[in-house]
């Protein structure tokens, strides 16, 4: 029992894990966010263009409920009298929030991505910045940048100094 709870906490502990874990609860908190902005802030916005309608209270009847006979004029006042409905108003509210998260979530990946391609361009060591070949002034061949002699021509080559950068 002490190797399977061990196991379990090395598993846990693990990065991948840990990760995991932080961008779903984001994941989460950033839903919620996303929700509000498409019930709270965008949605009655669309409805009073499309002519004052409440997506949340679109729906289908397919049958009538037995606490309260139809017309129905909100969701709430359907599902009250236990009627049978197709919510399609919520349907929408959902597509549209997933729709919006999934576009918030790209951009900040590809922003992520290039700060990230940036800083490995952008942070190089001294030793990734001094070329590792040059060219042989004789022939014009591509050679090794400490040679002495060129392979090809095999003329003598001035040594190169380490503080020289040149190509």
């Amino acid at each position: 029992m002490l190797k399977i709870i061990n196991d379990l906490k090395e598993f846990a502990m693990r990065g991948n894990v840990v990760d995991l874990a932080v961008g779903f609860t984001v994941g989460a908190a950033f839903t919620t966010i996303a929700r509000s902005l498409v019930d709270d802030m965008i949605m009655p916005v669309v409805g009073l263009i499309v002519g004052e309608v409440e997506f949340k209270d679109l729906f289908w009847l397919l049958k009538a409920g037995p606490n309260q006979p139809p017309p129905y004029t909100t969701l709430a006042d359907a599902q009250a009298a236990g009627a049978v409905t197709i919510n399609y108003g919520v349907f929408i509210n959902n597509v549209l929030a997933f729709v919006i998260v999934t576009l918030v979530m790209f951009f900040l990946i590809r922003l992520a991505n290039r700060i990230e391609r940036e800083l490995e361009e952008g942070f190089g060591t001294a030793e990734d910045t001094i070329p590792t070949h040059k060219k042989c002034p004789f022939c014009l061949s591509t050679i090794p940048r400490k040679a002495t002699r060129c392979p090809q021509c095999t003329s003598d080559l001035q040594p190169i100094e380490e503080t020289e950068t040149s190509a």
